[in-house]
């Protein structure tokens, strides 16, 4: 009886154990998942996407060399702080998804990179054309889909709105207002393929536009106070 009891014991504290090793491991998988973000210090792939995507957009102006050093800390920062993230200087999640980067930590599925492009593309239209008729709206969106399609600008949606001088929603932080249900819905259409631009790259409000280069584009339509154009 006295043997069975400690063989009984035995098993018990065996169970315990293991129970620990699995709860030690999924907390060390989790850190481990948490410290594999971009910061200062890391290098890979990854920052060098990073590096990449800064410069083109004019954030960063030292070489692509896959490391995260000063200048990339600094440029990450200049990042956050014109598109109103949270300044700390680490490509975590929310970085990464507004520069348009998938990784593990977070999400490389097609689904979490339709959704965040469908939200970065409503905010773009929101904060350049709310008030502007619906096709208008839909018409701002196609122009930023076009500008991807183009060889002249960056080949994503994160890309060519965050373009260093491309949007002035970006310029003065009104791509982080929230945009509304009809900004939401130009850009599902924007994206699935409606282009009420006829092909436009650009478009500028005749009534404001001081850029005299702008009115030598080749019109294409009118649409409400926004004039597109090749």
């Amino acid at each position: 009886m006295l043997k069975n009891k400690k063989i009984i014991i035995s098993l018990f504290f065996i169970f315990i154990i293991s129970v620990l090793i699995i709860i030690s491991n999924f907390l060390y998988e989790k850190n481990s998942t948490i410290e594999a973000l971009s910061k200062y210090g890391s290098r890979g792939n990854e920052v060098t996407q990073i590096q990449t995507k800064l410069k083109r957009w004019g954030y960063y102006k030292g070489n692509i060399d896959g490391i995260y050093g000063t200048q990339t800390l600094n440029a990450v920062k200049y990042f956050q702080r014109k598109n109103g993230l949270a300044v700390d200087g680490i490509a975590g999640p929310a970085t990464l998804r507004a520069m348009g980067i998938n990784s593990s930590s977070s999400s490389g599925s097609s689904s979490s990179n339709y959704n965040s492009n469908l939200n970065l593309l409503s905010r773009i239209i929101y904060g350049e054309s709310r008030g502007e008729p619906y096709t208008g709206q839909v018409a701002v969106g196609a122009v930023v889909m076009n500008r991807v399609k183009s060889s002249s600008f960056p080949n994503s949606i994160s890309g060519v709105i965050y373009q260093s001088g491309a949007f002035d929603a970006v310029r003065d932080g009104q791509i982080n207002l929230t945009p509304d249900s009809t900004a939401r819905k130009a850009a599902q259409d924007a994206l699935n393929g409606w282009d009420p631009s006829y092909g436009a790259i650009y478009y500028f409000n005749p009534a404001t536009a001081t850029n005299k280069w702008i009115w030598s584009r080749p019109m294409t339509i009118t649409i409400g106070k926004h004039r597109f154009c090749k």
